[in-house]
């Protein structure tokens, strides 16, 4: 299957082309960007010149940022395309149910992605908790802003999400891992006085039984990245770490496959796309959202690329 990309830019050339090109499933046939395109492939200023000029490519993968992704999805799906989105699914929950409406109203599969539930380490994860009751939950996913989203200013405007653009793969992956839903109680979030999305943010949730899950996520470390969630249980303790992609029980770390996110996504595209139907989890932002909604607004010093 012909599938184009919309939005060719770090993502889309680090993960969507390799994963892509390993697939069985799909063909990158196009693409369309303002600055940039695929070597030998045809090439559109935006999403709009793509869909008139290429009818045959039923499938559209977005990775724009997610303030301007919904009209390009709408335009998409109008089309009778498949679309994929780039987590996160939208800038407001609204626009992600309106989309899905509109998917399931033209008959095409609208794929939500949430790329670190497809971590290495998640499932067997899930396996290991499931019956095991849940003590407490810590997260930590701290970053350097600079060195993964160099000059990108739409991640501090509205809609951007800030800190939470890496944030809500924690949370992706805690959603998946647990079994019942999660409650936002309260959340502290640090605004760089001179930009429009917070640089750090402190959550306190519950899970469905009343454990309580902690979450800390911070755009300002350097050196030695951190990207872990430990789950203490009455059957013993669970690390993951490196976003996903290492599992360790009791200390001990368990032999895992190798790291595949991207190439097990387009899989899960491809077997949506045959069996006729949409996945559109929006957990992750529906956490984010409410963290901006009750969160408590401090002002930290200016930040400056």
């Amino acid at each position: 299957m012909k599938v184009a990309i919309v939005g060719f830019g770090k993502i889309a050339r680090d993960q969507h082309v390799p994963a892509i090109a390993g697939s069985d499933a799909f063909d990158l046939a196009a693409t369309a960007s303002r600055h940039a395109h695929a070597e030998g492939l045809p090439a559109y200023h935006d999403i709009d010149a793509l869909l008139a000029a290429e009818p045959d490519i039923p499938a559209i993968s977005l990775c724009q940022p997610p303030q301007v992704r919904h009209a390009a999805a709408r335009a998409a799906i109008a089309a009778g395309r498949h679309v994929f989105l780039e987590k996160p699914p939208g800038a407001t929950l609204s626009e992600v149910v309106d989309l899905a409406h509109a998917a399931d109203s033209a008959g095409v599969t609208l794929f939500a992605s949430w790329h670190s539930r497809f971590a290495a380490a998640v499932e067997p994860a899930r396996d290991w908790l499931d019956g095991k009751p849940i003590q407490s939950i810590r997260i930590d996913w701290k970053e350097d802003v600079r060195h993964w989203h160099p000059d990108q200013q739409w991640i501090w405007e509205p809609g951007g999400l800030g800190v939470f653009d890496p944030g809500i793969n924690a949370l992706s992956i805690l959603t998946r891992l647990l079994r019942g839903p999660v409650r936002l109680e309260s959340a502290t979030l640090e605004f760089p006085e001179n930009r429009d999305a917070p640089i750090a943010a402190s959550l306190a949730m519950r899970t469905t039984d009343g454990a309580p899950i902690a979450a800390e996520f911070d755009w300002r470390q350097t050196g030695p990245q951190t990207w872990d969630i430990v789950v203490e249980t009455d059957g013993g303790s669970l690390r993951l770490a490196e976003g996903g992609n290492r599992m360790f029980v009791d200390g001990a770390e368990r032999s895992l496959p190798p790291e595949s996110e991207y190439p097990a996504l387009y899989a899960r595209f491809a077997k949506l796309i045959a069996e006729a139907r949409s996945d559109v989890d929006v957990a992750p932002l529906r956490l984010v959202a409410d963290a901006f909604l009750a969160g408590r607004r401090t002002v930290t010093e200016a930040f400056e690329d």
